[in-house]
């Protein structure tokens, strides 16, 4: 079954399509951070302002590596001693979709951690975009059970994996610019 939820997962973003999947915080609406058409969709489905930008997940720190043009050293510490997932936004991205980068040229990105998302991402060797499964300015969902019926309706493919679990527990995140400054944007 995971294996299968892997491969559907793959054909859906391969299609520039949108998936709902679980993360290693709460559920995600997600598509390949490469493809500008896709994300999008992500803006359009949660009708969210394309100004405000969204978390992208990689499979490892070298994957992270690949995508921004510098990882502060402070942020290898960071990931390795927090927690809990710590999402962090990085000076300088690069190789992925231009409307998933700040004005302030920046992208929030997480390691992610949980063996699902870890796997899928490196199968589809591309970043993945984490958008939480809710319409902007309404709660997240805490759960699956949760999640509206527009958004489920709204995306392309629904994976079937921890339906059940209770995770309504977003990403810290913290900036941490190449300048050296470092500033807790949530706890």
């Amino acid at each position: 079954m995971f294996k299968k939820e892997i491969d559907n997962s793959i054909t859906i973003l391969n299609e520039g399509g949108l998936i709902l999947y679980p993360t290693d915080t709460v559920w995600g609406i997600g598509c390949d951070a490469t493809n500008k058409e896709a994300i999008e969709k992500i803006f359009k489905l949660k009708k969210r302002s394309d100004k405000k930008t969204m978390i992208c997940l990689v499979a490892n720190q070298f994957m992270l590596e690949q995508y921004v043009e510098k990882v502060p050293e402070p942020a290898y510490d960071i990931m390795d001693l927090s927690e809990r997932p710590v999402t962090i936004i990085y000076d300088n991205p690069r190789g992925v979709a231009d409307n998933l980068i700040a004005e302030d040229n920046t992208l929030a990105i997480r390691v992610a951690s949980d063996n699902f998302c870890q796997q899928l991402i490196k199968k589809f060797n591309r970043p993945i975009v984490s958008t939480s499964a809710n319409i902007a300015g309404e709660p997240t969902p805490g759960s699956f059970s949760e999640i509206s019926e527009l958004i489920l309706k709204g995306v392309d493919y629904v994976v079937n994996l921890e339906q059940k679990k209770i995770n309504n527990s977003p990403s810290s995140i913290i900036k941490l610019g190449n300048d050296g400054i470092v500033k807790i944007i949530r706890k």
